[in-house]
């Protein structure tokens, strides 16, 4: 579903699947399980994500280092370094010439030789930052959503055939993906078990994160780029706005009930009703995801305080209704009777945030490489054609999402920098790139 090319046809048989490979660079592995060369790990980004992050990839194996960490601002590096050192003092080897501060700092990370790096930054760099990774030949955990705009999906694609090319893994962030609950009864709904899909509804409403207050001003003597990037999530170039920095997972989740096929169109409203603030995002969407066979998946997200707060997908199909995260289960067609539920095996891993991370390192100790780019550039492009058909109020293709210029900001961004933040979108008067 990544390209007009390639409309409507599964991608996961050919990009999310794991392939051996005769070896690493950078990581010098033998095949099986005796293989116990030391991981060097390298965190670029040390937020609340990249340094949970951080906590998993220390978990996921015996031998692995933190080595080396960058951050765009000194104290959030320092802050995250403190914890991990407490929690995991006998795997941080991060001496002061190894801390790399600013934009660039990701640069420096990727020549203090790490093996794998895990890419936690606000997603507006993502795609700058994978593509440099994978020109180093590093093995990547990135986290989601994979871009703000078309054209950084469409550079993380090439990223992805690069990193096939080159032999080096991409793991992807869309934790959802490995609850193991979840999985289980997305199999059951991705392998036709429940029938034919009839319809989609899923939900991401809760609280927005670090809001900026209304009247709150940038300070005299900070420069536009610092005060946007310090509160990232209320401008869209850094943060894709709260549908892809947030409500992208269940946006990943309607994908992968409809089998990760592309889809047709998509028709949105959303606004900013909460909101009276400097910045420019929404806190409301409601979008129709139009799918071939008629299939229409509905998704609602809002970022408000004092209402009620969910997060639910319900898919509705021949045989019953599949409900989920919490507690997965099917409902019968009365609605009401339990024709399923998920039980945990006992002593199983239910962490889908390990999980991600104990299968990625156990890929690498196999000799195997994981390659999920394509796959994320796909669930990225479907929440941004969601936001775009909301922000124009036009109903928007699949086909021009893809051939889309959009791309809200410079690679070349100084902190420095004075960078004016974009309006509102209005619909009707915002015009789809």
């Amino acid at each position: 579903m990544n390209s007009p090319s390639l409309t409507r046809r599964n991608v996961l048989a050919g990009t999310a699947v794991t392939a051996a490979v005769a070896g690493f660079p950078n990581l010098l592995l033998g095949q099986g399980a005796a293989n116990n060369a030391k991981l060097k790990i390298g965190l670029i980004g040390c937020g609340g994500r990249g340094s949970g992050a951080a906590t998993q990839a220390l978990s996921a194996d015996p031998n692995v280092v933190l080595w080396a960490m960058a951050d765009a601002f000194p104290e959030a590096l320092q802050e995250s370094l403190k914890g991990l050192q407490a929690q995991y003092s006998g795997k941080v080897e991060v001496p002061a010439e190894r801390q790399f501060v600013g934009l660039d700092a990701y640069q420096k990370l990727l020549e203090s030789g790490v093996d794998v790096v895990l890419l936690g930054t606000p997603p507006g760099f993502r795609p700058q930052h994978l593509r440099a990774a994978v020109e180093a030949g590093k093995h990547v955990f990135a986290e989601k959503p994979m871009a703000v705009d078309a054209t950084g999906v469409k550079s993380v694609v090439e990223s992805a055939k690069l990193a096939k090319q080159k032999g080096v893994a991409i793991q992807h962030g869309f934790c959802w993906r490995f609850a193991p609950g979840v999985r289980e009864l997305y199999a059951k709904i991705t392998s036709g078990e429940l029938g034919r899909i009839y319809s989609v509804y899923g939900t991401y409403m809760g609280s927005p994160p670090k809001p900026l207050q209304p009247g709150m001003k940038k300070p005299d003597n900070m420069s536009d780029v610092e005060w946007q990037l310090r509160w990232w999530t209320n401008f869209e170039w850094a943060s894709g706005g709260p549908l892809l920095e947030q409500a992208v997972h269940t946006v990943d989740k309607i994908a992968w009930a409809m089998g990760d096929v592309a889809p047709i169109a998509a028709v949105a409203n959303g606004g900013r009703a909460y909101r009276t603030d400097a910045g420019n995002v929404y806190d409301h969407y409601n979008i129709v995801f139009e799918y071939p066979g008629g299939v229409m998946c509905h998704l609602g997200e809002r970022q408000y305080l004092g209402c009620h707060t969910e997060t639910v997908d319900r898919v509705y199909c021949e045989k019953g209704t599949a409900i989920a995260p919490n507690t997965p289960m099917v409902l019968g067609l009365d609605g009401k009777k339990r024709d399923w539920m998920f039980r945990a095996a006992p002593g199983s891993e239910q962490n889908m945030y390990q999980v991600c991370h104990n299968e990625f390192f156990a890929a690498l100790r196999r000799g195997e490489i994981i390659n999920t780019g394509e796959y994320m550039a796909n669930s990225t492009m479907l929440g941004l054609l969601g936001r775009e058909a909301a922000h124009s109020g036009q109903r928007v293709t699949w086909e021009q999402m893809w051939a889309s210029a959009q791309d809200q900001a410079p690679d070349t961004l100084k902190m420095t920098d004075s960078f004016p933040v974009a309006p509102v979108p209005v619909p009707g008067v915002h015009k789809f790139a």
